[in-house]
């Protein structure tokens, strides 16, 4: 089953990305460069218009594939406030979520709030467990999963490069369908 390409709580609402959304990404991103690059490798070097089309690109081919579903995470007349993912590079059944906040949109609940949002559809499109993985030294980032009901399961290194300030151990959280009971 494919996850819908808008979702919304009401309050916060993630749709799918469009390549067209090209300018105001990089925008944003730009805006929140050295908000981003501690955590985020893309972010380290700068981030570029051709970067933006590139990974708009990626999120077209990822979401037919199957292989991530990467969402806008929008504000009023459409403003690009960050971005949320449900990425399938897990053990079969479990998906991940990933997201980062502009730094003029941080401290608002954003990013736990898309975080719920793509728990919730993970969830009806058939995960059986949703995870979330930061660097151990970002605190902010940790207290998302935590909010949300995840458990903390351990620690891992990362599959990627992490950003400046990335300690190499990521702190791994999961969560798992709920039960009829809940």
């Amino acid at each position: 089953m494919e996850p819908s390409t808008t979702l919304t709580d009401g309050e916060v609402r993630l749709r799918r990305w469009r390549v067209k959304d090209a300018v105001v990404l990089h925008r944003a991103v730009n805006e929140s460069l050295d908000h981003l690059a501690p955590w985020m490798p893309w972010a380290v070097e700068g981030y570029n218009e051709a970067n933006a089309i590139a990974y708009l690109r990626r999120c077209q081919e990822r979401w037919r594939t199957g292989e991530a579903f990467d969402y806008a995470v929008v504000g009023a007349a459409d403003a690009i406030l960050g971005s949320a993912s449900l990425m399938a590079r897990l053990a079969p059944g479990a998906l991940e979520i990933g997201y980062w906040i502009g730094k003029p949109h941080t401290g608002r609940g954003l990013a736990t709030r898309a975080s719920a949002l793509l728990a919730a559809e993970a969830f009806r499109i058939g995960a059986r467990s949703v995870e979330i993985h930061h660097d151990q030294a970002n605190v902010r980032s940790g207290k998302i999963p935590e909010r949300l009901g995840f458990t903390r399961i351990g620690t891992v290194p990362p599959k990627l490069p992490g950003g400046t300030a990335s300690t190499g151990v990521l702190v791994v959280w999961r969560k798992t369908v709920p039960s009829a009971e809940e």
